[in-house]
């Protein structure tokens, strides 16, 4: 099973990511998590670009998209919403025939800061992403995990990644199946 993991964040050092690569090393025997790096590099979504022909990044995601089994995304708040490199990414997935019914999990790296995941989970439902909402979680890691590493070797985080991960898991099996 592919799972397709999302940072929202361009931070070269970002919590967000840590959070993937932690999660990633908690992934169940047989799951493999493929962290994208793209974010930065895609052009802003503009409908007359897409037209004109899908520019490589865009094409290079939403091959990602289609072919992973479910996503996984770990998104930061900035003034009560997800940030706009995020917003721009998702855009460029509203029209692909690769993101309807995709299993989706979502981590938030910070309990405070809910208004993000909430915005992402609204948007995604929008574009028939099928939320697993045991898989949703939010961990306490800012201010006192800084690195992957850290973060898979606190037992409640470990412990929280790993049954997020086995019930995204669970339901890409149970796609997977239909």
């Amino acid at each position: 099973m592919h799972i397709l993991a999302i940072a929202g964040s361009l931070r070269a050092a970002s919590t967000n990511r840590a959070v993937l690569d932690a999660a990633a090393s908690c992934a169940p025997a047989g799951v493999t998590v493929d962290i994208w790096a793209g974010l930065g590099a895609l052009p802003h979504f503009n409908p007359d670009v897409e037209d004109a022909g899908i520019p490589e990044p865009v094409a290079d995601l939403r091959r990602r998209v289609g072919a992973a089994d479910a996503l996984l995304f770990a998104v930061p708040e900035y003034a009560h919403g997800m940030p706009g490199s995020l917003k721009n990414a998702v855009d460029w997935l509203v029209g692909s025939l690769e993101f309807p019914a995709k299993p989706v999990a979502l981590i938030n790296a910070s309990p405070r800061a809910f208004h993000a995941q909430a915005q992402l989970r609204e948007v995604l439902s929008t574009m028939a992403a099928r939320i697993v909402g045991e898989a949703c979680i939010a961990l306490p890691v800012l201010g006192h995990h800084t690195n992957a590493a850290a973060i898979a070797a606190d037992p409640a985080l470990r412990r929280a990644l790993i049954a997020a991960m086995e019930a995204l898991q669970r339901v890409a099996a149970q796609s997977s199946d239909r």
